[in-house]
């Protein structure tokens, strides 16, 4: 009997979650993980995966001596492309995924947090093509990637030039397309959270972000959710 292949979910936080990718993922098999600081997180090889999920998270995507479990994940996301397993990287997972294939990840030019617009420059992008030509998100980072080497950029906005990319049957986002209401509230009432929104956005961030979700979040997540089953359906066929 051939093993079940599964879809691996790596979270860096526990309350950095999955989201609407969950939901378009229901009915695979899922290991869902924290890994960051194990310097032997023993993951899975890649022949093993029908799919690769990794999640955002505060830290640097380069931090490998704080964080050692990075640049196994990283090795893992390589392999992954090469092998053709779809995989993808949500925020800092979206920086884990354009290292893997020697992209620069570095600070943006300020800090995007809260939603606002992207522009989607790739129409026909299955995962990200119900977002153009422009659709509200929610963007929680200050650091970017570059779009690697052979890699198709799909979304920008003025700030950060660069805000999705796919390659092959990988994609990077920089945004957060996978937010719900219930994970978006665990975020709110993590401290670390709390303290980027209020930097961000001033002291009145909670009625900010709150106001913001309810104006944008619906709308978002029918497109999202039938991307993430676009997603979804490349990590059946592996199967």
């Amino acid at each position: 009997m051939t093993p079940t292949r599964h879809v691996l979910i790596l979270r860096h936080v526990p309350w950095e979650g999955p989201g609407l990718i969950a939901t378009a993922l229901d009915g695979l098999p899922v290991l869902d993980a924290v890994v960051v600081d194990d310097h032997d997180p023993r993951l899975p090889t890649v022949d093993q995966l029908c799919g690769l999920v990794v999640m955002g998270g505060p830290m640097n995507a380069d931090d490998t001596a704080r964080h050692p479990g990075l640049a196994a994940e990283r090795r893992l996301l390589a392999a992954a492309v090469e092998a053709g397993v779809p995989a993808l990287g949500v925020c800092l997972g979206g920086q884990l995924l354009a290292r893997a294939l020697d992209a620069p990840v570095h600070a943006g030019a300020g800090v995007e947090l809260g939603w606002a617009p992207i522009t989607v420059t790739a129409q026909d992008d299955p995962l990200l093509g119900g977002l153009a030509p422009a659709s509200p998100v929610l963007h929680w980072h200050s650091d970017v990637f570059e779009a690697p080497s052979g890699a198709t950029p799909l979304a920008a906005t003025d700030t950060t030039p660069c805000q999705a990319f796919r390659l092959g049957s990988a994609w990077g986002l920089q945004f957060h397309v996978e937010v719900t209401r219930p994970l978006l509230d665990e975020w709110l009432a993590e401290p670390t959270m709390a303290g980027e929104a209020a930097a961000a956005l001033g002291p009145d961030w909670r009625r900010v972000l709150t106001e913001q979700t309810d104006r944008h979040l619906d709308a978002l997540a029918g497109p999202a959710l039938r991307g993430l089953a676009a997603f979804a359906e490349l990590v059946h066929q592996r199967r």
